[in-house]
């Protein structure tokens, strides 16, 4: 375990990319969901570019399905060889002698404006997640349920997260949308190696303490970050409106085509694309 990860001026990014994305196939049968394109450039170089427009440079990939064809320069690449068995906080972990403080963790399968990380590089919070409150009328172009695929996000009146990644039963539910884009700094670096260290022993015991349903093989990074919240510690949201896209399903493509100008330099993701506004 990397207890002591380098300070650093800068926040280094890990982006996790481990996934087989059945939900696009045909589109990822011979490569992964981080590959496929929008407007003719992969998901993950749209993701490296953004990152390097608001000046991070270490930038480590974390790789499993169809590793070999990942293909970006100037990046680290760390694969997750059990990415068929495992989910994200196994595969966040398998890059954790490259963790630094502060560190940002990115799912692979979004994109997001650069002022969006800026904004998250700019938070002063030991933990800070990216929270999207104009996230219902995206999700209303996505699905005839707006509940389906939604997740829980309650907020304190302080901004804090009090809950989420539960199934929603109301929209009430929702206080914005978790994107799968967060920072660790200083103390909640040092919460979430230690949250991960207790769960691998309780693991090896054949137990599960951060959740009932999963183990640590299946957890997914909402459950950690409850399992912060549950031990006591502060998880605040980092709101914006709108700016991002996620790529789940062979039509989040065809919207992120209609959202995304590829003229636009740096990166803007603008939903009115889409209506002609």
């Amino acid at each position: 375990m990397n207890r002591c990860p380098v300070v650093l001026n800068l926040p280094r990014l890990i982006i996790l990319a481990a996934g087989q994305g059945t939900r696009l196939r045909p589109l990822t049968d011979s490569r992964p969901k981080c590959m496929v394109e929008i407007h003719g450039k992969p998901l993950i170089q749209w993701q490296v570019e953004t990152a390097r427009a608001v000046g991070i440079q270490d930038i480590t990939i974390v790789s499993g399905y169809r590793a070999d064809s990942i293909s970006v320069e100037g990046v680290r690449y760390v694969q997750n060889p059990r990415y068929a068995e495992t989910n994200m906080v196994r595969t966040l972990f398998c890059a954790e002698f490259h963790f630094g403080d502060p560190l940002i963790v990115s799912y692979g399968d979004i994109l997001y404006e650069p002022k969006a990380l800026k904004q998250l590089m700019d938070s002063n919070h030991p933990v800070g997640v990216i929270v999207d409150t104009e996230w219902l009328s995206y999700w209303e172009s996505r699905f005839e349920n707006v509940l389906e695929d939604a997740e829980t996000l309650r907020l304190d009146d302080a901004g804090a997260i009090v809950d989420i990644g539960q199934k929603p039963k109301t929209i009430e539910e929702i206080s914005g949308q978790y994107i799968g884009l967060m920072k660790f700094s200083g103390d909640g670096l040092k919460q979430l190696c230690d949250a991960y260290t207790s769960e691998l022993s309780a693991y090896e015991r054949g137990e599960s303490h951060i959740c009932k349903e999963r183990n640590l093989d299946q957890l997914y990074m909402t459950d950690l970050l409850q399992g912060l919240i549950d031990l006591g510690n502060t998880v605040s949201a980092v709101p914006i409106s709108g700016g991002w896209v996620e790529i789940d399903f062979p039509q989040d493509l065809t919207l992120a085509q209609k959202y995304i100008d590829p003229s636009d330099v740096p990166l803007k993701i603008s939903r009115s694309y889409a209506t002609g506004d």
